[in-house]
């Protein structure tokens, strides 16, 4: 049975552009196939938390954890949202743009699966990443232009840092579905909308 996981990191609940967008994707993959398995998870509603040096030490820095009841929660919670993600043939990234980049939330999750060993390793010739066999779609909600050639280009560092995230884990071509300048005005948004569901409705079983 293929399993799909769907995250969602838009602080804006009901009114989110970039969670009605991502639950259109996975409406659409499971009519096409109804047979995926839906994992779901709400990283603002249920945020995952940030890195502590003494994970860090554990998990990169190969320490023994200590018996501290804290420290051995967080550490199996790491590894339940890592395997959670290597065990997804598809993950759907429902994705908010602030302040240029992803939600603090989300990123928290990538530091969780960027995990050395795991997704990635070093070798003499470089960093090699090992999930090369997922398929990747953002599904990305911007409140302004940012796409090249735009004057705001050089303040993107939203889907350059994901695909860059991904690459260095293995995943070379991530799907992307935008809604940009849904903040401009409710024609823009309604315009922008009405683009990324078209997107939404062209996409194919994997």
């Amino acid at each position: 049975m293929p399993s799909l996981l769907h995250l969602d990191s838009s602080i804006l609940g009901a009114v989110s552009v970039s969670r009605a967008l991502s639950a259109a994707v996975v409406a659409r993959l499971t009519n096409l196939d109804p047979t995926v398995d839906v994992v779901y998870r709400d990283l603002a509603a249920q945020p995952i938390p940030h890195l502590s040096g003494s994970y860090v030490a554990v998990v990169r820095g190969g320490l023994e954890a200590s018996h501290d009841a804290a420290l051995q929660a967080d550490l199996a919670f790491g590894e339940a949202v890592l395997e959670e993600f290597l065990a997804a043939d598809t993950v759907v990234l429902g994705v908010a743009q602030y302040n240029f980049s992803v939600p603090s939330q989300l990123k928290a999750w990538i530091d969780r699966v960027a995990v050395p060993g795991k997704t990635f390793r070093y070798t003499e010739k470089g960093p090699e990443g090992l999930v090369s066999n997922k398929r990747v779609i953002i599904v990305l909600a911007r409140g302004g232009f940012y796409g090249p050639g735009s004057p705001a280009e050089k303040y993107e560092h939203t889907l350059s840092y994901l695909k860059s995230v991904l690459a260095f884990i293995g995943i070379l071509n991530p799907e992307v579905i935008a809604a940009d300048g849904v903040n401009v005005s409710s024609e823009q948004r309604k315009s922008s909308l009405k683009e990324a569901e078209a997107q939404v409705a062209a996409l194919k079983v994997a």
